[in-house]
């Protein structure tokens, strides 16, 4: 297998490849939002009909007590190793809606600065579509090239966005015919379309939705404020009370677990590409924050974090309403780092909420969801597999980095099924996951389609 072979193929199909990849993105398969169910399910048809047409065997839809994962093989010879991909096909929310610059579900095709040949304005453009779908697309020129090396399995779930509840059970229940060597994932970022890069690390996850209750109903600020709790005002203060002067967490026990990086290590971490001055003038912002005593990087990818990701409570509408609410409510998520747990972490941040909440108001913790930080070694096969794919394909070595994303069904692999994963993503920190105007740039998608069949190669080569 040729890198000049795979780049003719695509080029003969970027049209093609394109359309497919938009079709895709147009169907709202938000998986936390009940009212897409319907939308979320058509994804899942539609993902298995592209692998059928890929050349995959045995492609089902194979059901879950959520939404289902999109199942498929193909087995060339059982004693070869076998490589699972693992993608998603549901997306974030696209709210809020009128901060979009074009419909999130309506992909358009713009130049950027930083994406001078066009990228994919659409929400899961990136995360995880585009990604995922590239995979599709390298799989089906291996095999009408008939230069597949080993054997692959796909699973492409519909809950990551929401946590992957019903992933672990599904993994449990099709352990056997989940057998194989390496898990490879594309979900993740690179430092620039010039500077290459693989994940080697992921933070974890804690998620939390806290609600205060004062009065038993929404009172009037005139007569009653001053003299009964407002749960927005006790909210605002029980969460700023979580980070001290230098931006620490002051939950207790919440850095028991956390480990600490050596000099040498930290200093590993330093050499990667970054531009403090770009960094804020991408968010336009005057000034970085964070916890005192660490850099930009170290502070994404190796530290624990705590950040409100949504408040709310009284009135939110149009001009005013003097009114003291009955309740307020706060959607909390806390990263977390190597050797922290989400379950730990979850009940430490309960225990601290509820004992720091005033006896004027009640307070009801709820944990969503969470998961576990993972380290993936650089010293196995299919790591140096990676490295050398990304190298013949950019012409540069890659730079290994930790993401401060999560993917919590990563370290639920290594646990159910005794296998490592391999993060090769191609977006940007810069796309926009999660945000109004998610992206993906053309060179990303087709550079990733490019790149994959070439892992596959070393994969084999290094066995």
């Amino acid at each position: 297998m040729e890198r000049s072979q795979i780049t003719t193929y695509v080029n003969a199909n970027k049209e093609r490849f394109l359309n497919e990849l938009l079709d895709l993105l147009k169907i709202p398969s938000v998986s936390a939002d009940p009212k897409f169910a319907g939308d979320v399910n058509k994804t899942a048809e539609m993902v298995k009909q592209r692998l059928i047409e890929a050349g995959l065997d045995k492609v089902e839809i194979s059901k879950t007590k959520g939404f289902p994962v999109v199942y498929g093989e193909k087995i060339i010879d059982p004693k070869k190793p076998t490589v699972i991909v693992y993608g998603h096909y549901d997306v974030q929310p696209p709210d809020p809606l009128e901060l979009w610059d074009s419909p999130p579900f309506e992909p358009v095709i713009k130049k950027t600065a930083l994406h001078p040949d066009g990228a994919i304005f659409a929400r899961g453009s990136c995360d995880d579509k585009g990604q995922m779908y590239m995979h599709v697309k390298a799989f089906e020129f291996m095999m009408k090239s008939g230069t597949l090396p080993c054997n692959v399995k796909f699973m492409i779930e519909g809950e990551e966005e929401v946590g992957s509840a019903n992933l672990g059970p599904w993994i449990v229940e099709n352990k056997n015919r989940l057998q194989g060597d390496v898990i490879l994932i594309s979900d993740t970022s690179m430092i620039a379309n010039d500077t290459p890069s693989i994940d080697v690390g992921l933070r974890g996850l804690a998620y939390m939705e806290v609600e205060i209750t004062g009065p038993n109903r929404d009172l009037h600020s005139g007569v009653y404020g001053g003299a009964v709790a407002n749960p927005v005002n006790v909210l605002c203060k029980m969460i700023a009370s979580c980070h001290d002067e230098n931006n620490h967490i002051t939950i207790p026990g919440f850095y028991n677990d956390v480990v600490e990086l050596t000099e040498a290590e930290r200093k590993e971490m330093a050499n990667a590409p970054f531009n403090l001055a770009d960094f804020k003038k991408d968010l336009n912002v005057a000034e970085e924050q964070g916890e005192k005593g660490y850099s930009t990087i170290e502070r994404t990818g190796i530290r624990p974090t705590l950040d409100v990701n949504g408040i709310w409570g009284g009135y939110t509408g149009e001009g005013a309403k003097t009114v003291l609410p009955g309740k307020a409510f706060a959607k909390i998520s806390m990263r977390l780092v190597p050797n922290q747990s989400s379950d730990t972490i979850s009940n430490l941040f309960q225990k601290h909420f509820e004992s720091i909440a005033p006896k004027s108001v009640k307070i009801k913790v709820t944990h969503h969801h969470g998961g576990e930080p993972v380290v993936v070694s650089q010293n196995s096969a299919a790591f140096k597999a990676a490295s050398m794919a990304l190298e013949e394909s950019y012409g540069k070595k890659p730079v290994p980095t930790r993401g401060g994303g999560s993917i919590p069904i990563v370290a639920l692999f290594k646990k159910e099924l005794g296998l490592d994963s391999i993060l090769m993503g191609f977006g940007l920190d810069t796309d926009a996951l999660h945000s109004p105007n998610e992206h993906y740039g053309l060179f990303n998608y087709y550079k990733g389609i490019e790149t994959i069949p070439l892992f596959y190669k070393n994969y084999m080569a290094n066995k």
